[in-house]
Parts: C-alpha cells; structure tokens; sequence
C-alpha cells in the first residue's frame, strides 16, 4: 500500500511537471491554457514517434489525431443550414442563414482556416462552430473552405485551392443559388487561414477581370512574413504556447518543402542577413522600429546578421514572395485593398505581423481596424465551448462578428 503511495504520488508529480510552464498572469486562462498546450504538445511527441518509425508523416499523423478528436459532420438547424459540397474540385462546408423576408439577400464571407498550412480542417468542430455562429447571428452564408494541406501539397497550391473555390462561387448564377448579395461578400481567416486571405485578397484587388471585389477582408493573428523571425513578438513569445517561435518557423519550412537543417539558421535571421541582396529591400518593408510603436517594441532590438546564409534564399525563394509572406506587398498592391479587420493578441509570435500590416495599410490610405487583446493567445478565438471555452476566445469572437456585422 505504502509504496502504490509512493508511486502514485511520483506519477502526480510527473504529469505536474510536464503540464506546468511559466505563464504570464495577464493571459487568459493560464492554467486551462497550460492543460491545452500539453495535450498539444502530447499529440506532436506521438506524431513525431509515428515518423521516426516511418509508418507516416509526422504532419499527417498529427493532424489524423487533431481531426479524429474534432470531426464533426455537416449537421443543420432550424437556424442554419450545413452543407458539404465542392467549388470547382476544392471541398467547401457551406453554412446558411435562415431566409429572411425582408433581406433576400445575404451577406457572405469566405472563411478559411488556420493550422500552419498543415493541420486543421473546415470539419473539425472548431471551425463548424465558429461558422455556425457567423451564419446564424450575421444571417449569411458562410463558406468554408478545405483546402489541400501539406505534405500532399505546397506552396502556393494551397493559394490556388482557394482561389478556385471562391471564383467559382463568385460566378453569377452561384451568387444566385445561395441568394448572395455580391456587393457584401468579405474574405477571412486566422493564422495561416489569415495568410491565405490576406494573399488572395492581394490577388483579386489586381485582377481586373474580377466584377465582384470584396467588400471587407478580416485577418485574424495572420502569418504575413518569414523574414525576420526576431521582432518583439517573436522575442517576447519565443516559448509561448500555442505556437512556439521553432515550430512557426518549421512550419514555414514545410510549407515550401525546404530543408528542415534550416531552421536554427532562420530563427536567428541568418536567411536575411545583410550579405543577402535579394532581402535586403524587403526588409526595409517590414522596419518594426518605425512600425511598430513604442508600447510594442519596449527595450527589444533588432537581430540583424552582417553575414548569413545566402543558401537559404536561394533553395527556398519562396520565402521573398509576397504571395507568402503578404506583409511585404508593394505599397501600390496594398492601396486598392479593402477595409480590414485585423485581430492580434499579446502572447503570440505573430502579433507584430498583424500590427506592422494595419500600419502599412493605413499608410497606403486603407481604413482598418486593428483590435488588440492583452490577455490573448495564439488561436485563442476558436476556443469558445466546453472543456476549451476561454474566456479570451469568446471575446474576440464576438467582437470579429460584431465587427463584420457593423462592415460587411
């Protein structure tokens, strides 16, 4: 008896520990948010096992886990009506309000969702939810989009999924179908998702043959650059959950199939040190001490090489082209953009991305609105119900509604 004590006592302690991780106080939620990092970071430690036994991809095994917990049909309401279907080859979850007399049309938004380009699905409840809610309170019709992943896919045809789908939807006698008004659809998206919405926004702002422009675009703690992995946010967040500074950056490497030996070399920004010409004018673009303000950058400085690793620029060009990396668009493409929404959070790798996008596109004279939360975390907005409800995450949802009900 004393030493199943003993041994269950250990066995506590040993959970404890890899549960616990220093938090600040301000964040939402800190121990929920703890419980929520250890289960994520179980699931890659599995996935990461599966691969060294080569019996699968680490990224597909990750992801088989994350959708074998959160799959969810496509089941509607008396208040919404769920729909799977495909645009153009590409699979879309469509979510419709209930008509409404007195508005024969609605309004749409073409939603796609975050996961690092390689996880996640417009099925997996989360994201069944949060479109749920944006059909039934904005009394629209909500596409969603299940855009190819990798490893089956890279860069850009994840872009080119999207693009697909939603010209297909756009197309007359589609709009008519779903009783769409084309003159208030938007585009949107969080982390990854808000990379490709803020890149597809780009790309149909200058596509002239395009009649039907969105109305609004609304980015939600977008991924919008790989060139400086060491602005504050990077710096301050380095080991913040949900997303490490490491794993973003990984992330970024699969997602052009590169060389994952790069990774220590790029988060110490020796792929944009001063000896690599073809980084040196964009880096000017993305100038976080003038960028960003002072509240922000505190006593963080720049991290700037003299000399890199020109290599990896060259093997990975990917990483200078704004259809990745959106915040380093020209001023030119960003002025004919949209209003826009951009949502960031304090203890996230990628709130200055945010931050550094609404400045560019304030100065290029778009009007947005950059909606900041102290105690927010990276994809904070889609952890709204039972055992994952953050209180942080039902806030800035429905400000993001509240928002697109006001814009679009």
């Amino acid at each position: 008896m004393r030493s199943s004590c003993v041994l269950l006592t250990a066995l506590v302690a040993l959970v404890a520990y890899y549960i616990y991780i220093p938090l600040p106080s301000a964040v939402s939620d800190p121990w929920k948010l703890m419980l929520l990092d250890a289960t994520f970071r179980s699931a890659q430690q599995v996935s990461n096992l599966i691969h060294s036994l080569g019996l699968s991809h680490h990224l597909l095994a990750l992801n088989f886990i994350i959708i074998s917990f959160g799959k969810k049909s496509a089941w509607s309401s008396a208040q919404v009506k769920v729909t799977d279907t495909d645009f153009d080859g590409v699979e879309v979850r469509v979510f419709e309000g209930s008509p409404k007399p007195e508005e024969p049309l609605k309004r749409s938004i073409i939603y796609i969702h975050g996961g690092g380009w390689a996880l996640a699905s417009a099925k997996i409840r989360y994201y069944d939810e949060l479109c749920t809610a944006m059909a039934e309170e904005l009394n629209a019709v909500i596409v969603s989009i299940e855009y190819r992943l990798v490893p089956k896919v890279y860069f850009p045809a994840q872009i080119h999924d999207v693009v697909h789908a939603t010209k297909y939807f756009l197309q007359p006698e589609v709009l008519h179908k779903y009783s769409v008004d084309p003159d208030r659809i938007g585009i949107s998206g969080d982390s990854a998702g808000g990379n490709l919405a803020a890149a597809v926004g780009q790309q149909f702002s200058q596509d002239a043959k395009l009649k039907d422009k969105f109305k609004v675009q609304a980015l939600i703690y977008p991924v919008l650059q790989a060139l400086d992995f060491n602005t504050p946010s990077y710096q301050q967040n380095v080991n913040t959950p949900i997303l490490p500074r490491y794993v973003m950056v990984k992330y970024w490497v699969d997602y052009f199939q590169g060389n994952h030996d790069f990774v220590q070399a790029m988060i110490v920004n020796n792929h944009t040190s001063l000896d690599v010409e073809e980084a040196v004018a964009l880096r000017a673009r993305l100038n976080w001490t003038s960028l960003l303000p002072a509240s922000i950058t505190k006593g963080y400085r720049p991290v700037m090489q003299t000399t890199g690793n020109a290599r990896i620029v060259r093997e990975i060009p990917q990483l200078l082209d704004a259809r990745a990396a959106p915040l380093i668009a020209d001023q030119e493409v960003l002025r004919h953009l949209p209003k826009t929404y951009i949502l960031t959070c304090e203890y996230d790798v990628l709130r200055d991305d945010g931050i550094m996008y609404a400045k560019r596109l304030e100065s290029a004279g778009v009007e947005v609105t950059l909606d900041h939360y102290e105690d927010g975390f990276h994809g904070c907005m889609i952890f709204t119900s039972w055992p994952t409800n953050f209180s942080v995450g039902i806030r800035t949802r429905n400000s993001y509604i509240k928002w697109l009900d006001q814009n679009l």
